[in-house]
């Protein structure tokens, strides 16, 4: 079966062009020209994924998020702002109102292919079940017990905390080691490697630039 794709957009010719594309890359398409039409569309279609403009009429794409992800009908929905505006404080709000990827225009064609594809994949294995006991101090993966040193476990504990919320790299230093100790640059970045070697990749997503979030 292939997987159903909404395309929200108040620009014709660009919701046409990647319609066309992503057709031909074997998905079923529906477009909207806002906000409040993708809704409508949404209820009805069901798509896995929504490509969402945040500039838009009557409607706009952060509002239209936040009101998706309060209905529990597209819990299971990802969502991707694909948008002209580019500044880190609106990629962070895309990220707090649930997308699961923020894209700014222009992009190549192959790259949002790209990104897309990998979004669909990105859903964790039914195998795959993740339990964290802070009682014990233990994480059990598919009834697995897994020591974790501290850090790795409070860093663990605070990204599973919020489910799809985006925690920056800022809040995580001053979260997980305090305001007044001194890290490297990289500390964040070795700390998250080292958990994925021991739970797998499915449960941590990187925001390149801005910070990690968990996914459950």
């Amino acid at each position: 079966m292939a997987h159903r794709i909404l395309i929200v957009d108040d620009e014709e010719d660009i919701r046409e062009f990647i319609r066309y594309n992503l057709v031909k890359a074997g998905y079923e398409v529906r477009t909207a020209r806002d906000g409040e039409e993708a809704l409508s569309i949404a209820t009805q279609f069901r798509p896995h994924l929504i490509l969402l403009d945040v500039m838009m009429p009557v409607l706009d794409g952060i509002e239209t998020c936040r009101t998706l992800r309060a209905d529990g009908a597209f819990d299971d929905t990802f969502i991707l702002f694909l948008s002209a505006l580019d500044q880190e404080q609106q990629q962070i709000a895309g990220y707090d109102v649930g997308a699961e990827d923020y894209i700014t225009k222009p992009v190549s064609l192959s790259i949002l292919l790209n990104r897309i594809q990998a979004i669909l994949k990105r859903t964790p294995s039914s195998e795959n079940h993740l339990l964290i006991d802070p009682e014990k101090h233990l994480v059990h993966l598919n009834g697995k017990p897994i020591t974790l040193p501290r850090k790795e476990f409070d860093l663990l504990g605070l990204l599973a905390s919020a489910p799809g919320r985006l925690f920056t790299r800022e809040e995580i230093y001053n979260r997980v080691w305090g305001n007044e100790v001194i890290v490297g640059d990289r500390t964040i970045d070795v700390h998250i490697r080292k958990l994925r070697q021991k739970i797998g990749d499915d449960f941590i997503s990187t925001v390149k630039g801005v910070g990690y979030k968990f996914i459950g």
